[in-house]
């Protein structure tokens, strides 16, 4: 059974349904939980900018507390549920979502990623691109994809 479970969540509802499960399953088998949020990379039109400084440290800071706030509430879903979860923000770091969570993953020692997925498929996939393919892709360990009716 699993005994370490990472559940990365962006506050969709897809990625509500997957922390409940994150959960459930965490609560069944006596497992750790660690709740990770990735920040999302600043829009490149500000990055490239030299005068967007002060947009990007507030988008940043709002970014950060939305995202903490985010993990806060996941803690007290799995408190509510009797697991005992660790939250952690992955900070945006020129690195690919799905690049951090696989690095989440990896020094947690996880045995178990659980991602909510929007099911998008064809044209509207390629455009938004997607994370939980990506890590179902390059995933040392076994994925469990939560979609979303």
């Amino acid at each position: 059974m699993y005994r370490r479970i990472l559940a990365a969540i962006d506050g969709s509802h897809a990625s509500d349904r997957a922390l409940e499960e994150a959960i459930r399953i965490s609560r069944e088998a006596g497992a750790s939980l660690l709740v990770v949020h990735a920040l999302e990379d600043p829009p490149a039109v500000l990055e490239d900018n030299p005068y967007a400084e002060d947009a990007l440290r507030t988008l940043k800071a709002s970014r950060e507390e939305a995202g903490a706030n985010l993990l806060k509430r996941a803690k007290a879903d799995a408190a509510a549920a009797g697991v005992n979860a660790e939250a952690t923000l992955l900070d945006e770091d020129a690195m690919p979502t799905p690049a951090r969570i696989l690095r989440a993953a990896q020094a947690f020692n996880a045995d178990l990623i659980v991602l909510g997925t929007h099911g998008h498929h064809g044209l509207r996939r390629a455009m938004l691109g997607s994370s939980a393919e990506g890590v179902v892709r390059m995933a040392p360990v076994p994925v469990l994809l939560v979609r979303t009716p």
